[in-house]
């Protein structure tokens, strides 16, 4: 079934959002929908699933005109959502996630009751359908990864009969092998005429299972390409309205002392044996894939979790938090790979989440000084270039770069000499992404000390001065020089270390 969008505009209030839009997928294709944080892609997106109504143009399906105000109304056309965030119900079973709102009942009324050998062989059909045998479909979804729990969300798109199926982020914090089973099943469902629209900031993965690809600029069209015929390149000048330089600053090493020292650190179940040193004014990467520890590692340091064995060392001293004030305490801060649930709060204001570590050094007597707040906030909106309306405005409505600036905005204060960045740029479009780099080379160049763990290697390569590469909860190599990404990736999937 084919989708097309024509000349549609959306403003709030004055702020025009999209102008003259145009986009269409066609049967049997995936459709890269690409633009930097707030170019338009979440409206246009939720203007095709009914969330919101445009205020001129028109949607047509398969060369008809469509009215989609609702998203009940995108469902009846075949239009499917599966959202970056996951919408499931753990504690209900892999069937009745996929047939939840649709449960195949026998009776009405009160005696209405599920017939469940139905339920287990529509959803057992459904997963077939996909290539998927070995989901046990009576066990709680909690049982299974964030990846079979993405796919059980298809699975509930295909239940309900889905013809267009738009994907936001679908691969996100997954691994590489996990990627790979999705896009086995994207491929599938191309095959039988699927149309796809996939939105992703991972332009590899665009480049490896898209056929086209649409970019969007302050709400515009700016190009359309073949995937096949275009380049990385082309595309991110399209995004961004320049050429892109270099994405990292450039950098003379000059490290001082030692700061931190980590020792054959043991905290089960995922770190075996971290050794890593840290000196004044250097960025330290620690670069692995999804599931080697990575995901572990910067909460131990932090006083999430207490470290089982090995010996930490702060200044020369023996350093072993127990909790996350010890570590604040220590002069260590901490920026969350997980900002939606562990780096903000949304419905609070951007003054009150760039101070939430020090509210402290915002009080008189017992009453929170307001005035300090805001100085504060001004400051690191100003110094890091927070695009937001001001220190008073939601930090929920920022986009993902703004929010994860005030993130680490918040530990720019007097006495800490320690930063531990755990994936810093994730869900962070690619301009961005250059201003949080130059920022923390900034950072560093002051005598800031860095600890940053990432999945992306080429973040890693191109950010840090010395790098570690964890496998399987095992430091298994350290460079003591920059290392470029094919270097770090080539360590990282030489095996599983000893």
């Amino acid at each position: 079934m084919s989708l097309e969008m024509k000349g549609v505009t959306k403003a709030f209030g004055p702020n025009t959002v999209l102008r003259n839009v145009d986009f269409d997928v066609k049967p049997g294709e995936i459709v890269a929908l690409l633009g930097a944080n707030g170019a338009g892609k979440s409206t246009l997106m939720k203007i095709m699933t009914g969330i919101y109504s445009m205020d001129s143009g028109e949607i047509l399906i398969d060369g008809e005109g469509v009215a989609v105000r609702e998203p009940t109304d995108a469902m009846d056309h075949g239009i499917r959502l599966v959202p970056q965030e996951l919408q499931v119900l753990p504690d209900l079973s892999v069937a009745e996630n996929i047939f939840v709102g649709g449960l195949p009942v026998k009776g009405r009324g009160p005696f209405a009751r599920v017939q469940k050998s139905e339920l287990i062989k529509r959803a057992k059909l459904i997963l077939a359908d996909l290539g998927i045998a070995d989901m046990d479909v009576t066990e709680p979804l909690s049982r299974f990864s964030v990846s079979e729990q993405r796919l059980v969300e298809i699975a509930r798109a295909l239940a309900g009969d889905a013809r267009i199926l738009v994907m936001d982020e679908p691969t996100a914090s997954l691994s590489a092998p996990e990627c790979a089973r999705l896009f086995a099943i994207m491929r599938r469902l191309k095959a039988r005429g699927m149309s796809i629209i996939f939105i992703s900031h991972f332009l590899d993965q665009v480049f490896e299972i898209c056929d086209r690809i649409e970019v969007l600029r302050d709400g515009r069209n700016t190009g359309t390409y073949e995937a096949a015929t275009t380049s990385h390149h082309e595309v991110l000048t399209a995004m961004l309205g320049r050429e892109l330089s270099d994405l990292f600053p450039a950098h003379a090493v000059h490290p001082g002392e030692e700061v931190f020292r980590a020792d054959g650190l043991v905290a089960p179940p995922r770190i075996r044996d971290v050794g890593f040193t840290v000196r004044k004014g250097e960025i330290h990467g620690i670069f692995g894939l999804i599931g080697s520890g990575i995901e572990d590692l910067g909460k131990v340091l932090f006083g999430y979790h207490a470290p089982a064995g090995g010996a930490l060392t702060l200044y020369g001293r023996p350093f072993r938090p127990r909790t996350v004030p010890e570590a604040i305490a220590a002069g260590v801060g901490f920026v969350s790979g997980e900002r939606k649930s562990e780096g903000i709060v949304p419905d609070m204001a951007v003054r009150d989440n760039v101070t939430l570590p020090f509210l402290g050094h915002h009080t008189e007597g017992l009453t929170m000084s307001v005035q300090s707040q805001m100085q504060f906030a001004t400051k690191w909106i100003d110094a890091l270039g927070v695009r937001t309306s001001g220190a008073e405005q939601k930090i929920g409505g920022l986009s993902g770069g703004n929010q994860q600036k005030i993130c680490i905005g918040r530990w720019l204060v007097d006495g800490v000499n320690l930063l531990i960045l755990e994936e810093p740029t994730r869900g962070v479009d690619l301009g961005a992404r250059k201003d949080i780099y130059s920022h923390l080379r900034q950072l560093s160049d002051s005598g800031l000390s860095i600890i940053l763990i990432s999945s992306d290697a080429e973040e890693v390569g191109g950010l840090a001065d010395t790098s570690s590469v964890l496998i399987d909860g095992v430091v298994a190599a350290t460079f003591d020089a920059p290392a470029d990404a094919t270097t770090l990736m080539a360590t990282a999937t030489r095996g599983v270390a000893a």
